[in-house]
C-alpha cells in the first residue's frame, strides 16, 4: 500500500495497528456483534498500546502522531471485521474528546481526555436530536444558569457509545433566541442524576457498539461543565466537523478496501463451469471497476489530509472525500455481495455484514446530500 503520503513510520505504525486487530479484535466479531456489545478492556488495551492517543501529545499519554498516522489506524480499523467497532473507536478518540482537548479547561483535560486516552473513559459526542440531525442549529436541548452552575434539559438520540460510555460531550442551547451563536458545549458524567438511557437503538448494521436514546432531565452540572466560551458551541462543532469528515472517508475506504480483498480471494476460490469466477470477465472486470473507484476515493482522502494537516482550509475536500468515499463503500459493497451470489446472502460468509455495515456510512457525520450541499454552496459562493 506504498503512497508518498505515508512515511516508514507511518507504515511501520499502520503494521502493529493491523496485527492488534486481526489476532485481538477480529476474533471476537461474531460474539460482539450477536452481543451487541464492545468489552470495555479492549479499550484499555488500546490504550496501553497507543491507539487511543494518536493525535494528543505524549505529555498526556499520546502517541504525538500526525493526521496520517490517524488515516493508517482508520484505514486498518474495519479489519476488526466490526463496523460498529470502527464507529466506536472513531467517536471515542476523534471526536467526545478532541472539543475537549481543543477548548477544555486543564481540569476537563486532565479528568475526561487523560483517562480517554489510556482506554479507562470512553466518550460520547452527544449532539443529534430527534428534531434536529444536520440542521445542529435547530436543536432544543437547553442549558441554564442555575445556583451557580448549570442545569440542562431536553434529549439525545442516535448516540454512538451512548449507553456505555463514561461522559458526553453535549451541545445545548444557551441563548435560545439566537439560534447557532446560542449554542455551547458542556461535558457531562454519564452517571449524573438525570441522564437517562431511554433506550438502545437496534440499527441496521453496526451491531457490536451501543447507539442510545438520551435524555437530560433537570441535570444539575458545575458552572466548569463549560467547555470553552459560552455561546461558542457551533463554532467548535463546524471546526471539528473535517476531521470527523475526513475519519469516515478514511474508515469508508480501509471498508472497501477489505470488501475486495475478501470477494477476490472468494472469487478465486469459487468455481463455476469449471473454472474459478474470476477468470470470467463479467466477474475480473467489475472488480477491477470497484478497485479504481475505491482507488480514486482513497487519494482525495488523503489529499484532504494533507490540506487539514498542513492548516489549509479543507471544507471543499472533507466534504468531497466523505461524499464520494462513503457512496463508494456503499457501491463496494453491494456490488462484491452480488460477486457471492447465494452466499452473499449467508451470515456465514462476510459479504452479508460488508453490505450491512457499509450503509450508515452515508448517513453518519453528515449525509451524503449534505456533503452535496456544502460543495454546491462553496461552488457558487
Amino acid at each position: 500500500m506504498h503512497s508518498t503520503y505515508f512515511t516508514p513510520d507511518h507504515d511501520t505504525f499502520r503494521a502493529s495497528v493491523r496485527r492488534f486487530v486481526e489476532q485481538e479484535v477480529a476474533p471476537q466479531a461474531d460474539a460482539w456483534e450477536s452481543e451487541r456489545r464492545i468489552p470495555r478492556g479492549i479499550f484499555r488495551r488500546m490504550g496501553e498500546l497507543g491507539f487511543l492517543g494518536i493525535l494528543h501529545p505524549p505529555e498526556v499519554g499520546g502517541a504525538g502522531g500526525d493526521l496520517f498516522h490517524a488515516v493508517a489506524f482508520l484505514e486498518e480499523l474495519p479489519r476488526s471485521r466490526m463496523g460498529g467497532f470502527c464507529a466506536a473507536v472513531a467517536v471515542q478518540q476523534f471526536m467526545a474528546d478532541r472539543h475537549i482537548w481543543a477548548h477544555g479547561s486543564e481540569e476537563q483535560k486532565r479528568r475526561w481526555v487523560v483517562p480517554s486516552i489510556e482506554g479507562r473513559a470512553v466518550g460520547a459526542l452527544a449532539v443529534t436530536e430527534p428534531d434536529a440531525g444536520s440542521d445542529v442549529a435547530a436543536l432544543r436541548t437547553r442549558a441554564e444558569r442555575h445556583d451557580g452552575g448549570w442545569r440542562i434539559e431536553g434529549a439525545k438520540t442516535f448516540i454512538t457509545n451512548g449507553a456505555d460510555g463514561d461522559f458526553f460531550t453535549l451541545a445545548a442551547k444557551t441563548a435560545p433566541d439566537k439560534g447557532a451563536a446560542g449554542i455551547s458545549l458542556f461535558v457531562v458524567p454519564a452517571d449524573t442524576p438525570g441522564v437517562r438511557v431511554n433506550r438502545r437503538l437496534e440499527k441496521l448494521g453496526w451491531h457490536c457498539c451501543d447507539t442510545a436514546e438520551l435524555s437530560f432531565e433537570d441535570v444539575r452540572l458545575p458552572a466548569d461543565a463549560l467547555v470553552g466560551e459560552e455561546h461558542a458551541g457551533f463554532r467548535y462543532l463546524m471546526e471539528g466537523f473535517q476531521l470527523e469528515r475526513l475519519c469516515s472517508a478514511a474508515l469508508a475506504v480501509g471498508s472497501a478496501l477489505l470488501c475486495l480483498e475478501e470477494t477476490l480471494a472468494y472469487a478465486r476460490d469459487r468455481k463455476a463451469f469449471g473454472r474459478p469466477l474470476v477468470k470470467f470477465q463479467t466477474m475480473s472486470h467489475r472488480l477491477a471497476e470497484l478497485a479504481t473507484v475505491t482507488e480514486a476515493a482513497r487519494q482525495l482522502t488523503l489529499h484532504a489530509a494533507w490540506l487539514l494537516e498542513h492548516d489549509h482550509p479543507a471544507v471543499r475536500e472533507c466534504s468531497m472525500a466523505k461524499l464520494y468515499a462513503t457512496e463508494t463503500a456503499k457501491r463496494v459493497a453491494d456490488e462484491c455481495l452480488q460477486c457471492y451470489g447465494g452466499y452473499g446472502l449467508m451470515e456465514e460468509y462476510p459479504a452479508a455484514r460488508f453490505f450491512r455495515d457499509a450503509r450508515p456510512h452515508t448517513i453518519v457525520a453528515g449525509t451524503s446530500e449534505i456533503m452535496r450541499e456544502i460543495i454546491a454552496r462553496l461552488m457558487v459562493g
